[in-house]
């Protein structure tokens, strides 16, 4: 499920069987790493759509929690404690980013955090792009997966 209207007349239907929440987390930043802060959300848009794809009916897929980089990470921690609270009521609360920083802060989230390194996508064809994104994809299925069996 997406953060769209229909999606959420859906969901509203059919929310006990939406367990899992999957929020992106994005790095803006309009220094030197701009361009690497926008690959980032390009290669993490594509990867949620391809999650969200696969466990339809499973997982809602919330907008990306956009954050400046030239914020804190104390600052940025606060946000998403906030995105946190709001989205108690799902048994599973997944983060998903290419922003390595948070990995140093992973033991503090209420949540799961998927960490993928970033691929830059620009200079390849579609067909490659596809590719890539649905390898990238299936190993986040197995985590998927493992978890929900878990429970």
């Amino acid at each position: 499920m997406r953060w769209t209207p229909k999606d959420i007349d859906t969901f509203e239907e059919a929310r006990e069987y939406i367990d899992t929440v999957l929020i992106p987390l994005v790095p803006v930043s309009f220094e030197k790493e701009m361009k690497q802060s926008a690959s980032m959300y390009d290669f993490i848009n594509m990867l949620t759509a391809a999650i969200e794809n696969q466990f339809k009916g499973r997982i809602m897929l919330l907008p990306s929690l956009a954050y400046l980089t030239s914020l804190s990470i104390d600052k940025r921690m606060d946000q998403v404690k906030a995105w946190t609270a709001e989205v108690g009521s799902f048994k599973n609360i997944c983060f998903i980013t290419s922003d390595n920083e948070w990995k140093a802060r992973e033991q503090e989230l209420e949540g799961t955090l998927i960490w993928i390194p970033s691929i830059p996508l620009e200079h390849l064809e579609e067909n490659q792009i596809r590719a890539m994104i649905n390898d990238q994809a299936r190993q986040v299925f197995d985590l998927f997966t493992r978890k929900w069996n878990e429970s």
